[in-house]
């Protein structure tokens, strides 16, 4: 993960990212929220991508994977899509339906980043960065 130049998939998974963060800042602007200080920073960034990935796809996704055999539908296992249905109701909690299922794609990135890399730490690290992009994307709409 740490080589030089980085993997193709962990590229094209930021790149990915930040059209959709520069279209959330320009269409919904002053309705997103940004962290304010540094302790909801933190939560945001570290603590929330850590515990969220730690269980969806360090715990459930590596049992499914191993009760599913990694069955495939398409190029994604199904796995990979039942943990995120369960990421996507988890977010339904606190969220408004639009936004719960907005975090569907990127939860699919992670659940990919955690096989190909046989390693959760992928998945918290581009998780850790999709919520600093849109976190500053939120910012800098306020702004």
């Amino acid at each position: 993960m740490l080589a030089w130049p980085p993997d193709a998939h962990l590229t094209l998974a930021v790149l990915a990212a930040v059209p959709v963060w520069l279209a959330l800042a320009l269409t919904l602007g002053e309705r997103m929220r940004s962290p304010s200080g540094p302790a909801a920073w933190a939560s945001l960034v570290l603590v929330q991508p850590a515990i969220e990935e730690l269980v969806f796809r360090g715990v459930l996704q590596g049992q499914l994977l191993r009760l599913t055999g990694a069955r495939r539908l398409g190029p994604l296992t199904l796995a990979n899509l039942m943990v995120t249905a369960g990421f996507v109701a988890t977010h339904l909690l606190a969220q408004p339906p639009g936004w719960a299922l907005a975090v569907a794609v990127p939860s699919l990135v992670f659940g990919h980043l955690r096989e190909r890399f046989d390693s959760v730490v992928p998945a918290i690290a581009m998780h850790a960065v999709y919520n600093a992009g849109f976190g500053v994307a939120a910012w800098l709409a306020r702004g």
